[in-house]
């Protein structure tokens, strides 16, 4: 049954009549229309739909919406965002360093395991700013990657420490 659930999004607060046990992936595509979770397995297997509660990974796929109510979910569109804050920068970048370095790294090939990468590997660097090969498989497990561009990245990874390490304020 449906009723009225106030969540915080990306420092955004939304109030929605939808049922409090309604995946939050559900609520953040189809009711806010964000496009950085994606579905993928449905059972919290694979980490396409990863997003950030209150700064930790979560799979919202089965994560229910009445859940997250009082606390910050944030998405990769929200990413740049929480790296300013986290950092005490004026204004938030276009990309937050790991979405860049993404980039700069050809990492993503078809698009399934972007999201749940780059949450993972942010949440990973904001505890970890220099993390290990080690810590980084570690951190990454669990993720899926349907093209194997696990080299790729990891490389991402890497890169993206060396340019938070170099943006130190």
């Amino acid at each position: 049954m449906a009723e009225e659930v106030t969540i915080r999004v990306n420092e955004q607060v939304a109030t929605l009549a939808v049922d409090r046990d309604t995946p939050l992936l559900y609520v953040l595509t189809n009711e806010l229309r964000l496009q950085g979770p994606r579905f993928g397995c449905g059972l919290a297997q694979c980490g396409s739909c990863s997003v950030l509660l209150d700064g930790v990974e979560i799979r919202s796929c089965v994560t229910p919406v009445g859940a997250v109510e009082g606390k910050q979910v944030t998405t990769l569109e929200g990413l740049p965002a929480l790296y300013a804050r986290q950092r005490n920068l004026a204004r938030a970048p276009a990309l937050h360093p790991l979405q860049r370095a993404m980039i700069d790294e050809q990492a993503p090939q078809c698009g399934y395991c972007y999201n749940g990468m780059i949450i993972k590997g942010s949440e990973l660097l904001s505890r970890k700013p220099q993390p290990s090969e080690r810590e980084i498989r570690e951190a990454m497990n669990g993720h899926l990657c349907r093209c194997g561009s696990y080299p790729r990245i990891m490389k991402a990874i890497q890169l993206a420490s060396r340019f938070m390490a170099e943006e130190r304020p």
